[in-house]
């Protein structure tokens, strides 16, 4: 996740954090896949609920990397995409745990541990410059069809609590979910766009990424 030469105590830690992040996301993708799988996807918050949540909480830590220069990562692309996730988990998820036996939400968990996955190894292995080429092109290209798949069941969980219990909880709480979707449209060209350039600057020519990024 973030580069230095030798490998002095910046680079130790982010091998370390990314390292856990990817075993972590690992263990919610394990778990929503075997219980879906074989239960069925309303079985599925019942094993990975306070794990998710927990996991993607811990992920403000992106946000603190890029603020203070721990990692070259764009500020705002990094704390669009934690702040939506914090959302879902705190927002809709937390309040609403009737919800969270939709498909909609047992596909919005692959989506995220899917993209995390890759991108945590992918930081992992890139401080020892040994990343090898199919998780490189995995790094910018799996998002392709993990982008779409966990900004529409974010979407789908969103709209499901703001149709179903969101008005028993406060009367103005249909609002705030209404803001946040209007947020959706322009945020997803944004972050989509982003990784589109960093597809085109690192698979473009063909050949593995040279220069180190977020």
């Amino acid at each position: 996740m973030a580069q230095s030469t030798g490998f002095g105590l910046k680079k130790a830690y982010l091998v370390l954090y990314n390292a856990a992040s990817a075993v972590a996301w690992a263990t919610v993708l394990g778990r929503v896949a075997i219980v879906a799988g074989w239960k069925g996807t309303p079985f599925v918050p019942l094993s990975v609920d306070n794990f998710a949540r927990i996991t993607q909480t811990f992920a403000f830590m992106e946000v603190l990397h890029a603020l203070t220069g721990v990692v070259p990562a764009p500020v705002f692309t990094t704390a669009m995409q934690v702040a939506s996730r914090l959302f879902l988990m705190w927002a809709v998820c937390w309040p609403f745990p009737q919800l969270n036996t939709s498909v909609f939400y047992s596909s919005m968990l692959l989506a995220w541990s899917l993209t995390e996955v890759i991108r945590y190894n992918f930081f992992a292995l890139k401080q020892f410059d040994s990343v090898p080429g199919w998780l490189n092109w995995l790094r910018y290209s799996a998002f392709l069809v993990l982008y779409p798949v966990g900004i529409s069941s974010e979407v789908a969980m969103t709209l499901q609590a703001l149709l179903g219990p969101a008005e028993d909880l406060a009367s103005w709480y249909p609002f705030a979910l209404i803001a946040v979707l209007l947020t959706y449209a322009p945020g997803s060209v944004i972050l989509y766009s982003h990784m589109l350039k960093q597809r085109r600057r690192y698979l473009g020519a063909g050949k593995p990424a040279q220069k180190k990024t977020q």
